[in-house]
């Protein structure tokens, strides 16, 4: 096996592969070209945290059509950024992309700072984005982790102690192979390899640029890297969701902006709790009928929602807590609601061709 404490020459082996193998992405130069717009190589970081590249690439596409640089997307409604982002999961990231993009276009020109330290700095930046830009876009010798770095040091080194304890001892050794040179290529270097070999199931050694530097490929079991600690169970929560129909509208509402799947459009919803609240939260006093129900897992938790509609011939009195906007049934797609009210929806428009 070669020398592990060699990170030179690890570093240049795993480069000479990127620069054979490196997979073509919209948000990425070719390795060796001169480094992509600092504000692609932002929104690809952002959108990327715990989503893959293949749900990542159409909602880019149409982000940097719509918004093609960082001061078209500060200028953007809040509401309308929400709503292209529906369905990509963890909202918080869309609320923060848009504050930090107003950062960056009000408080820096409309350009994003070059350093690692003063990226952190701005709105929704973190130790992986911050360090992810400052490198792929600026060159800066910053020490770029993410799940799949993860996986290659975890086997490189064939760590036993379990994730999320053994970070720590990842990142610090990291540090010790991030090169001076080409840190953006050999970032991106490292996140190939986990993606296409050195992945979670079935890794292919063979193929590995760094099989002479693995000690986990030496053992019988090599996918047991990075060990991983026993999952708890997510508590069930359940809830309802309210379809309030009229001359082919649906009520719509906005969430409030602080808190789960925050600012955006939704099915008047009550609360998410272990046991059903009952009707008390529906937006008007009416007899409401069961229509399904749908499931759903959010991060934390697994929710059940009951759906519940009703179709009404003249404007109900809404409860006052219930200010929403009448949305057209035939462009409910363009409502960007998030996935487990886009399930709620789905059902509801299935009930109601049954019903027809």
């Amino acid at each position: 096996m070669a020398d592990f404490e060699a990170p030179e020459a690890l570093g240049e082996a795993l480069l000479r592969w990127y620069d054979g193998n490196a997979r073509a992405l919209p948000w990425r130069a070719p390795p060796g070209e001169p480094p992509p717009d600092p504000y692609r190589v932002w929104l690809s970081e952002v959108m990327l945290q715990q989503t893959t590249v293949a749900a990542v690439k159409p909602y880019f596409a149409k982000f940097t059509e719509t918004w093609p640089t960082v001061e078209a997307l500060a200028a953007a409604d809040s509401a309308d950024v929400m709503a292209a982002w529906a369905g990509l999961g963890y909202y918080a990231r869309a609320r923060n992309l848009h504050a930090c993009a107003k950062a960056v276009a009000g408080d820096h020109g409309g350009r994003f700072p070059e350093t690692e330290v003063e990226l952190r700095k701005l709105p929704g930046i973190g130790a992986y984005i911050g360090a992810a830009v400052a490198a792929i876009a600026f060159g800066e010798a910053a020490t770029v982790v993410d799940a799949n770095v993860e996986r290659v040091i975890a086997r490189l080194r064939a760590i036993e102690t379990p994730l999320p304890k053994a970070r720590p001892e990842i990142r610090r050794i990291a540090e010790t192979l991030t090169p001076a040179g080409r840190p953006g290529d050999f970032a991106q270097a490292m996140m190939d390899l986990g993606a296409t070999i050195c992945t979670a199931r079935n890794p292919d050694c063979a193929a590995c640029p760094l099989e002479s530097y693995c000690t986990a490929s030496r053992t019988d079991d090599p996918a047991r890297f990075p060990v991983k600690a026993a999952k708890k169970p997510k508590p069930v929560r359940r809830g309802t969701a309210y379809w309030l129909e009229r001359d082919a509208h649906v009520l719509l509402v906005r969430r409030p902006d602080k808190g789960l799947l925050g600012g955006m459009r939704a099915l008047p919803s009550g609360p998410w709790e272990e046991t059903p609240s009952g009707d008390a939260n529906a937006p008007a006093d009416i007899d409401w009928t069961p229509l399904g129900t749908v499931s759903h897992v959010f991060t934390h938790f697994a929710l059940e929602l009951d759906i519940v509609g009703r179709r009404v011939l003249t404007q109900p009195d809404l409860k006052a807590d219930w200010d929403g906007e009448w949305w057209p049934l035939d462009a409910i797609d363009d409502a960007g609601l998030p996935t487990v009210f886009a399930k709620a929806a789905t059902l509801a428009l299935a009930q109601r061709e049954n019903d027809a």
